[in-house]
Formats: C-alpha cells, sequence, structure tokens
C-alpha cells in the first residue's frame, strides 16, 4: 500500500470516528431548552418497598401468591408451621383450668377458717363468761371464808376454778389467733391461685399471637416485588418470605442543581414523561428536598456536571391517580422530571398533563 492510499485511509477513519463522536455528544453540546421558570433532571421511578417477614422462627408451611400478583391489605400471603405454638396452646389451657380449679379451692378454705373463727370467737364469748362466773364466785368465797361461812377447801376450789377460767379464756383467744392466721394464709392461696389463672392467660395470649402471626399477611395493598423464602425453609425470626412494593406510594427521585433544588418548594408541582411512554405526562408533587448537597450518580448526569454538587430531590405521585391506573404503575423506569419553579408560570403545551383513557 502506497503512503498516499494509507494517509487517505487513516483520514477515512478519523473522519468517521469524528462523525460518530461528534453525533455521540451532540446532545450534551445542546443548549438547554428548558422554559425559563422550570427545572428538570432524569430520574427513575421507585417505591416504597416492604418485607413481609416472620415473627418468629419457624418453617415455611405454604406460599400463597407468586411473584407479580397484585395483594390487598390483610390478604394472606403465606402460613408457617404453627403444630408445636398449638400443643403448646393445649398445654397453657390445662394450667389455666387447673389454676381456675385452684382459686375455687382456695376460696372454699377462706370459707371454712372463717367458719372456724366464728366457732372460736363463740368459744371465747363462752370462756370468759365462764370466767366472769368463776371471779363472782370466788368473790363470794372469799367473803364467806372471812365469816367462817365455808370451809377452807370450798374456797380453795373456787380459786382454782378462777385461775382455770383465766387459762380457758387465753386458750381460746390464741384459737382465735391460729383461725386468723389461717384465714390469712387461705387468702393468700387466693391471691397466688389467681396470679396462676392471669399467668395462665397472659400465656395463651402470647401463645395465640403466635399462631396469628404463623399466617402471614400482607400489610397494605401492593404488587410482590420477590419471593425471598420457599415452603419448607426454615426462617430465624424476622426471617423474609417476600417483598412487596406499595404502589400506591410511588415517586420519581432525581437531582438538580444548587441553584434549581434552592428554589424548589415542597408541594411544587412536578411532572414527569417515563421513557417508556413519553406520550404521556404524569402530575406529580415534589415531596423531598435534601438538605445536603451530593455528587450526582454516574448513572445520571454528564462527565462534567457530575462536578457540581447536586441536591437528591423526590417527586411523589397522587396515591389517588395511583389507584386508577393500579396495574399500570411499573417501578424502576426511567424517565424526565420538570419542576415548576415559578407557579405564576403555565406549563407549556407539550408539558401539560396527558394521562391514558
Amino acid at each position: 500500500m502506497s503512503m498516499s492510499t494509507l494517509q487517505r485511509s487513516l483520514g477515512l477513519v478519523l473522519a468517521v470516528s469524528l462523525g460518530v463522536g461528534f453525533l455521540y455528544f451532540w446532545p450534551y453540546f445542546q443548549e438547554d431548552d428548558v422554559p425559563e421558570g422550570f427545572a428538570r433532571s432524569n430520574g427513575r421511578i421507585e417505591a416504597v418497598q416492604i418485607d413481609v417477614a416472620t415473627r418468629v422462627p419457624g418453617r415455611v408451611s405454604e406460599i400463597y401468591v407468586q411473584q407479580g400478583d397484585f395483594l390487598e391489605s390483610g390478604q394472606i400471603v403465606a402460613s408457617m408451621d404453627v403444630a408445636a405454638f398449638a400443643a403448646q396452646l393445649m398445654e397453657a389451657e390445662a394450667r389455666l383450668r387447673r389454676a381456675s380449679v385452684g382459686i375455687d379451692s382456695a376460696k372454699f378454705l377462706i370459707k371454712q377458717r372463717e367458719a372456724e373463727k366464728a366457732v372460736a370467737l363463740a368459744v371465747v364469748e363462752q370462756r370468759e363468761a365462764e370466767h366472769d362466773a368463776a371471779k363472782k364466785q370466788l368473790d363470794r368465797s372469799k367473803e364467806l371464808a372471812g365469816d367462817g361461812a365455808i370451809a377452807q377447801r370450798r374456797l380453795d376450789e373456787d380459786i382454782a376454778r378462777y385461775f382455770g377460767s383465766v387459762a380457758a379464756v387465753s386458750a381460746a383467744k390464741a384459737q382465735v389467733g391460729a383461725v386468723e392466721a389461717a384465714l390469712s394464709y387461705a387468702g393468700s392461696q387466693v391471691i397466688a391461685a389467681e396470679s396462676d389463672v392471669e399467668a395462665a392467660q397472659a400465656t395463651i395470649q402470647r401463645i395465640r399471637t403466635d399462631l396469628d402471626d404463623g399466617t402471614l399477611k400482607s400489610p397494605r395493598d401492593g404488587r410482590v416485588q420477590y419471593l425471598v423464602a420457599q415452603p419448607g425453609e426454615v426462617l430465624p425470626a424476622g426471617g423474609t418470605v417476600l417483598s412487596l412494593v406499595d404502589l400506591s406510594d410511588v415517586y420519581m427521585t432525581f437531582f438538580l442543581p444548587t441553584d434549581a433544588a434552592g428554589k424548589v418548594a415542597i408541594g411544587a408541582e412536578a411532572h414527569l414523561i417515563l421513557d417508556a411512554v413519553q406520550q404521556y405526562v404524569i402530575p406529580a408533587r415534589i415531596s423531598f428536598v435534601a438538605d445536603i448537597a451530593q455528587f450526582t450518580p454516574k448513572t445520571v448526569e454528564t462527565e462534567a456536571e457530575r462536578q457540581k454538587l447536586m441536591f437528591q430531590v423526590q417527586a411523589r405521585i397522587d396515591p389517588e391517580l395511583l389507584r386508577k391506573y393500579l396495574h399500570q404503575v411499573k417501578t424502576g423506569l426511567p424517565g424526565m422530571a420538570y419542576v415548576r419553579m415559578d407557579p405564576e408560570i403555565d406549563w407549556p403545551k407539550e408539558l401539560q398533563v396527558r394521562l391514558p383513557q
């Protein structure tokens, strides 16, 4: 190959390379065509993601949904093996019945002790009456013995009878004290039995909660994003069974430079155009503006723009609108977000809301 031919070939390759490079980078050298009072940035549709997980460890028994299924709040999505909890519940219910019988027994014992106390108090009254009679008899015997009207032996018998009545009163009162102690103990047995009943009831409630938690339900309306576990797997407490996205809480995350972010107010209007359906313009509201600047992710802006500090912004779509188009909502779709920074300016015709009929 001659030198001139080689030069022409190299020149052609260089020209083609420059042409391709020019076509590739041409969009980055164009002037921004965003109308005054608006800002734009590209972003991605996201939604709140929720993990449906087990509260207690156990084996997955059944999963009733598939990836991509739409769920309603409260819908059963999976069940865990709860045979062990069912056995624990039977045991706790048996303890409750036994504790309930213990309350009845303790209350019956209280009634018995109260009856014994009544008898003991009656005995005390009887012994005190006998004591009073013995004292009066002793006083008369002493008076008669002084006059020589009775023998000394009779006085000695009355003295002995008097001190015997004193001892009998003391013994009767001691019996009352013993019965009162037994009555107090019976009362403590009632309290203990009632505590056993409350403990058994609390245990039953806890086990029933564990049984209820064995049936996993969707916490809100959404769509199954991933099935993380399969039937037969043993999961720890907090083990994820599936992940779902809340299709009533959908937003686009994008980034704006400092000068634009500083003018964007929470609640400001935003219109979203998704790459997959560019014929539609979706209304949204600014729900979040980061208070700390950061570098723009590489997938969002050009190399030169990435050197600037950018603020993360989120534009949330109205939940009522999302419910209307629930089966058409998809997360992860890229698109453009247009933000109206000046509420006095009308939206350009090409950015006005257009939704599927």
